[in-house]
């Protein structure tokens, strides 16, 4: 009779380590073997999980229906799973001392708390295509589904979200150090890596604000005839721009920054290339569109090109003469905002905002009518402007408005709010 031949040592051994209880049991058994939970933490945890369970299933679906508790179950034993081994790093003794420190409810709570903060960081540097806010109601079928993560996969998500809420943060920086706040930045709609870039390429050449496409284009064509004359396409490649970050630039910003400033480099050769039109390459080349950000500012780019006057107006104003859509272009004009005879909601609350901090300067709208408007009208809309200034300052500039409340209202009344 032939004996069956005996299993390798290692194989033995590997199999007699595995093992794939949740992370929760196994702290709840070692702390019960090593005498840290006693009887009385025994009879919490088990009065608690039952209560859980059936909270856990009415949030996600019914506490009526056996399938439902069945995965509310699971779904306790492995948020509070989730939550313990990642605060303990794994380590037993450390995750059997918080059990007997801590409710299992309330580990319960940590474990999805942690998914819920997971959820609601940016996945995408796009500033268009992440919401703004916390969890909501809308969340909660992602929460479901990522309740049952373990903690490699939470791990690795949040690895994945951290990069990008870090680019997002130094995008957030530069464009602020350059004169661009946050309200303005998501009204944009840029890629945060494009702001960085084309910060970095503003630092480079000691610019010290956000460029609209003139200056872009200007900033370009300086580094060429800076650059571009004694350099090959090979030298292009291995150049380096001096470049010197802010020393107020946070230590969580640095390592994105300088991952785009790697990228920049690398567009060296075409950026330099005098053979390749600004904005042809820009503006009008797949791989560079999106790639770097300009402000849009439809009245430097009427300057830029040399328009003729009533052009500028026309293009301004957008064929409006209604004291509301003046009046809004005049109050857009004085705070640099970009041109426009409409605002959305959105857009009249940045625009505030961005009164109360930098606040505005009347005579960007007085010059601008005295260089392009109908002459003929030019007095009459200069005493609009000036009698709009003396009642609405007061509102614009309050201290006392916090909600912004008092500045929208009037708004709504004199300029065009949809």
């Amino acid at each position: 009779m032939m004996t069956q031949p005996a299993l390798p040592t290692t194989t033995l051994a590997t199999v007699s380590l595995f093992d794939a209880r949740p992370f929760f049991e196994k702290a709840l058994q070692f702390g019960i073997q090593n005498n840290i939970i006693d009887a009385q933490k025994l009879v919490e945890i088990s009065t608690d999980a039952p209560k859980g369970i059936v909270q856990i299933a009415r949030y996600f679906g019914s506490e009526y229906l056996r399938p439902e508790l069945e995965n509310a179950r699971e779904r306790i034993v492995n948020l509070v799973s989730l939550n313990l081994e990642s605060n303990s790093g794994g380590d037993l003794q450390m995750a059997a001392e918080s059990l007997r420190d801590h409710s299992f409810m309330s580990r319960s709570k940590g474990g999805a708390d942690m998914l819920k903060a997971l959820i609601v960081m940016p996945q995408n540097s796009h500033f268009g295509m992440n919401e703004p806010g916390g969890f909501t109601d809308e969340h909660i079928p992602l929460l479901a589904k990522w309740s049952r993560l373990s903690l490699p996969d939470y791990q690795a998500e949040l690895t994945k979200r951290l990069q990008v809420a870090q680019i997002i943060d130094a995008a957030r920086w530069l464009a602020d150090d350059l004169g661009l706040d946050a309200a303005e930045l998501e009204e944009a709609g840029p890629d945060a890596e494009a702001v960085i870039r084309t910060a970095l390429l503003c630092l480079a050449t000691r610019r010290s604000s956000m460029p609209d496409w003139p200056a872009f284009d200007k900033m370009v064509l300086a580094l060429r005839k800076k650059y571009a004359p004694a350099l090959t396409t090979a030298a292009a490649q291995a150049l380096t721009l001096p470049l010197t970050l802010p020393k107020e630039l946070p230590l969580t910003c640095r390592d994105a920054v300088q991952t785009v400033w790697q990228s920049v480099l690398t567009d060296l050769s075409k950026i330099l290339d005098p053979t390749l039109a600004t904005r042809k390459l820009f503006d009008q080349t797949p791989a560079f569109m999106g790639r770097y950000f300009w402000l849009e500012n439809g009245l430097s780019e009427v300057d830029h090109h040399d328009r003729s006057v009533s052009l500028a107006w026309a293009k301004a104003t957008g064929g409006h003469s209604d004291e509301s859509s003046l009046l809004t272009l005049f109050l857009c004009l004085a705070t640099n905002t970009p041109a426009s005879t409409l605002l959305t909601l959105r857009k009249a609350n940045a625009l505030v905002r961005k009164v109360r901090k930098t606040g505005l300067d009347p005579e960007l709208a007085h010059q601008f009518i005295q260089d392009h408007a109908p002459v003929q009208h030019q007095a009459a809309y200069v005493q609009l402007w000036q009698d709009f200034l003396e009642e609405a300052h007061p509102a614009l500039t309050s201290d006392f408005d916090y909600d912004l409340t008092e500045a929208l209202a009037l708004l709504r009344h004199e300029c065009n709010i949809k």
